[in-house]
């Protein structure tokens, strides 16, 4: 038996951004840069093991509105789309710098990339990437886990008890809908936990969820085991902390291996850095640069001197990180096995575009760990379900308030810069949910208008929104879209109120924000 396991847990999420009202628009980009540089490089990471028969459990959470874009027919055929262009622009890079043996070589690198990435997108799934994730959670080697149903700030969001359930409810509800199944575990939207959140996990049917340290480190009564076993709480609902040594190691930019000087430099971009006639033809209809995805330098060092980037160096360098990594989690288990009475459990929770995104190797990375696991005995990978099927028995606890946000609580998301939307959020949601106790058993008309306001509430409930706002990252966009939903939600309600409702322009909305098409209203009451 393994002295010690590691539970490496990514969160998948995106802020819903659907605008078909335009050809081509800026915010989708989002989602296909982290289709092309996250979800499909963790398929290809799965996919190997899998092939190989190497030993995987991966925990992945995937929220409710990434599922949904995902999905989206639009979407994916504006994906492909964007996809093309880049193949496009790759092979024009690589009859671009033939004359330069240096860049010449990366040019063919993004070139066979973008084509692997399009046969696994069109040819080996296609389109249906949710249907490649449900596939390998099939065989076991990942385990599929949900969030919050817009990733909504939850203990901002508890005044009305009832808005808390509906983001609860209606993402167990998406999850049962493409999984064919209950998710085990739930991941709170920026691990935000207030003391009774877990009595609603409990309730939809959850055995555990995810704080940050400081919320098993100050919990009461104080764990016996810290972060390395999970703690129950009064609903019985378990809950994981995450390691902040293996955290470390792998989020910080500075300290830990994203920053090594022969990874990938993410802001060198020939979206800036070419003659912008040529690149034009790949840049958004308002003719602003941004990053195309082809970078050709390195980290190099904290210089503005860039040198090229070498990917087969860069690879055994993610070699040489990956045991590392392994060799530091065998040091601290076996440490903490002679403290401990049960196997200790390591969490490592991170961001699934950390993987891909802003860490270019980082999935190579990952593959690499998992192959280096299944030499290594005393160190198991498992899912926190695995570890509560095999150990029952855990103390009881209450977390402490805490997010895994900048100072660890709720300044992110509660600033000078967002904290006007709350009041607005809040004066929404008690119209909303008194209008549908007002109407137990709608007409069909009635029904439709008070899904969609529930729909509108819920879209401009997401934490995204706030979090934007805060870090001064497309401030007007977040503005607009917390607005236009809050907005529409209001004159829905109006619609319900005075008895006059719109059909056309509700059916419009309901083709627009088309998420959640099961939804009904009546999870608010």
């Amino acid at each position: 038996m393994a002295r010690g396991s590691l539970a490496f847990v990514l969160h998948a999420h995106l802020p819903f951004v659907r605008h078909p009202e335009h050809e081509d628009f800026l915010e989708e980009r989002w989602f296909y840069e982290a289709v092309t540089e996250t979800y499909v490089p963790l398929l290809e990471v799965l996919e190997a093991l899998d092939r190989d028969h190497v030993p995987c459990r991966l925990t992945i959470s995937i929220s409710p509105p990434l599922l949904g874009m995902l999905s989206d027919r639009l979407l994916r055929a504006r994906y492909l789309r964007h996809l093309d262009r880049l193949v496009e622009l790759a092979e024009k890079e690589e009859r671009r710098t033939r004359g330069d043996a240096r860049f010449h070589r990366v040019a063919e690198f993004y070139l066979a990339r973008f084509y692997r990435v399009r046969a696994v997108f069109l040819d080996e799934w296609q389109q249906d990437l949710v249907a490649a994730f449900r596939t390998y959670q099939e065989r076991g080697l990942v385990d599929v886990i949900t969030c919050g149903a817009t990733h909504g700030f939850l203990p901002l969001l508890s005044v009305n008890p009832a808005v808390v359930r509906a983001q609860v409810e209606v993402a167990a509800a998406e999850y049962r809908r493409f999984f064919g199944r209950s998710a085990e575990g739930f991941w709170l939207p920026e691990c935000a936990y207030e003391p009774g959140l877990d009595a609603d996990l409990a309730r939809a049917g959850f055995r555990y969820f995810f704080v940050d340290t400081h919320g098993i480190a100050h919990a009461t009564p104080r764990p016996v085991y810290g972060v390395y076993a999970p703690i129950a709480c009064e609903s019985g609902v378990a809950a994981f902390g995450r390691d902040p040594d293996s955290s470390k190691q792998v989020w910080s930019a500075d300290e830990g291996y994203p920053g090594d000087f022969w990874y990938r430099d993410f802001y060198r971009d020939i979206g800036f850095d070419l003659d912008y006639d040529y690149v034009r033809p790949y840049l958004p209809p308002t003719g602003q640069r941004i990053h195309t995805g082809l970078k050709y330098h390195r980290i190099t060092g904290k210089t503005d001197q860039k040198e090229p980037y070498d990917p087969e160096r860069a690879r055994s360098r993610v070699q040489e990180h990956a045991d590392h990594f392994v060799e530091t989690r065998l040091g601290q288990v076996a440490w903490l096995a002679r403290q401990m009475e049960r196997p200790p459990i390591v969490v490592c929770p991170y961001d699934a575009e950390l993987f891909g995104h802003w860490w270019f190797e980082g999935p190579w990375w990952l593959e690499m760990v998992f192959r280096r696991l299944a030499e290594t005995p005393d160190l198991e990978a498992v899912t926190p379900g695995d570890d509560l099927a095999r150990h029952p028995t855990i103390q009881r606890a209450t977390p402490a308030t805490s997010t895994w946000g900048w100072k660890g609580y709720n300044e992110v998301w509660l600033s000078g810069s967002n904290d006007w939307i709350y009041r607005h959020l809040h004066a929404a949601a008690d119209r909303l949910h008194a209008l549908c106790r007002r109407y137990p058993s709608a007409d069909e008309r009635t029904r439709r208008v008070l899904t969609q306001a529930l729909r509108e509430l819920l879209l401009a409930q997401a934490s995204d929104w706030a979090f934007m706002m805060s870090r001064d990252t497309t401030v007007e966009y977040a503005v607009r879209r917390t607005k236009d939903h809050l907005l529409r939600c209001q004159r829905l309600c109006a619609e319900v109120e005075q008895g006059s409702i719109d059909e056309l322009r509700l059916a419009a909305l309901e083709d627009t924000d088309n998420l959640f098409p099961a939804l009904d209203y009546r999870v608010l009451l």
